[in-house]
């Protein structure tokens, strides 16, 4: 390694737990972030909103832009973020160790991508202690060696390695936007009846398009709605008269195994809360199964366990990717839902239909358990909805698919960012692949 690189302990370059909520604090609520919340270099849900009063007594440390955030517990989860923006409200649990860079000492965006390397997971997992909840502490993280090129290299390499991350975090948004336009459009049309009540209010007339209702779909929906609130025409009906349900098949540790050796198996980690499918989660088997837990791209899938009674997850459903493969299987804490050949639903419409605010209350009130909630089948089957007609749900279904394929192609661009960038890291920051001339690669960047 080149003269001007150093070996540097971390706590000689950047601060850690620097800040934390005092007597001062100028608001009556903070954003906080849980350990639960974070995923491996990503937010996996967005900071709560929470008054003092309601804030657990692990809501302290604060951080600021340009910040990384790291997980002391179980380390070996890689549960850590950079603080590309931060509100001035921002908190984020004890669980956490903030590590602030030194200024001059270290480039933000560089001291991330040293807790990012996966050498430096190890050397943390090395001094976890504790069994039922390991755990490292801050002397240990601030005891940990890495290199330190030039600031003028750091600068490169954080501008090389942010630019692949911001291209994940832009793909993630964009994945999100579609989500929530495909829910957006649901809601409207299926649940707050909009278009019915545009028509009804004048609003809305032949030939004329509004935010969300072009011209040509004017035709496709009734002129008022009926004495029980709903669209002319349309009827009530219950799930259970348009769907198959079967629980999926039980699994131990010893049955799991890689990719290349096993079948997608599709589990409670594969639902997000709040719905839609989570590429993460997928697990691979190895064992004996029946064709009745066999699951194919398009069906839907619904937890039935959670642990506790927030009603987080339990009720939520997800549409099974084509990612893949052509089959797969589904786990004992997953409902899979396909369509009944006499139904014109769709999964796509379905799985909106369970994600909606009033369907999901109906089922998961059916939700019984002490420590873990179990769904029974029949929270799917009895409750009623508002069923539209053949060709609103063919066409609510176009504009869906849409959606969930350019969210497919979303996940597997960012499979092929992330692997590029998981594979130049410890090179970069190892010192292995060197950047001689910094300033070609910055250019007009600071």
């Amino acid at each position: 390694m080149a003269g001007e690189w150093r070996r540097v302990r971390l706590g000689d370059v950047a601060e850690i737990n620097p800040d934390s909520i005092n007597s001062a604090w100028p608001y009556s609520h903070i954003r906080y972030i849980d350990i639960s919340s974070v995923g491996e270099g990503i937010l996996i849900e967005p900071p709560q909103v929470m008054s003092l009063a309601e804030a657990p007594s692990r809501a302290k440390r604060l951080v600021q832009e340009g910040d990384t955030v790291l997980s002391t517990v179980r380390p070996g989860r890689r549960s850590m973020f950079y603080v590309k923006r931060a509100e001035p409200d921002l908190v984020v649990s004890t669980g956490f160790a903030v590590l602030r860079p030194r200024k001059g000492c270290i480039e933000p965006r560089y001291l991330y991508a040293c807790i990012y390397d996966k050498a430096f997971t190890e050397f943390l997992v090395k001094r976890e202690k504790g069994a039922a909840y390991p755990a490292v502490l801050p002397e240990d993280i601030a005891d940990a060696m890495i290199n330190l090129p030039t600031l003028a290299e750091q600068r490169a390499i954080a501008h090389i390695l942010g630019t692949l991350d911001d291209k994940i975090e832009l793909n993630r948004r964009m994945s999100e936007t579609l989500e929530q336009m495909a829910r957006t459009i649901f809601k409207a049309w299926f649940v707050d009846f909009e278009p019915v009540r545009a028509k009804m209010e004048g609003r809305w007339r032949r030939g004329q398009s509004l935010p969300g209702l072009p011209a040509h779909l004017y035709d496709l929906f009734p002129d008022r709605l009926n004495g029980r609130g709903f669209p002319d025409g349309w009827q009530l009906t219950t799930l259970g008269q348009h769907v198959d349900i079967e629980r999926g098949i039980g699994y131990s540790t010893r049955e799991l195994t890689t990719a290349d050796s096993g079948v997608p198996l599709h589990n409670l980690n594969s639902v997000r809360e709040g719905g839609g499918y989570k590429y993460e989660g997928i697990k691979f088997y190895k064992g004996p199964f029946d064709r009745r837990h066999v699951t194919r791209p398009g069906d839907v899938i619904v937890a039935n366990t959670e642990q506790g009674h927030d009603r987080l997850l339990i009720g939520y459903a997800a549409v099974v990717p084509s990612l893949y493969g052509g089959n797969g299987l589904v786990s004992h804490h997953i409902y899979r839902l396909q369509v009944k050949e006499s139904s014109y639903l769709t999964p796509a419409f379905i799985c909106y239909l369970l994600n909606s605010r009033t369907i999901h209350e109906a089922v998961s009130n059916y939700a019984t358990g002490t420590t873990v909630n179990m769904l029974p089948k029949d929270a799917l089957r009895h409750p009623r909805f508002v069923l539209p007609p053949p060709h609103l749900i063919a066409y609510f279904n176009r504009i869906v698919t849409l959606c969930l394929q350019r969210q497919e192609q979303l996940v597997v661009e960012t499979q092929a960012v992330a692997a590029v960038r998981d594979a130049l890291l410890p090179k970069l920051v190892g010192g292995l692949v060197r950047i001689h001339h910094p300033q070609k690669i910055l250019g007009g960047h600071p």
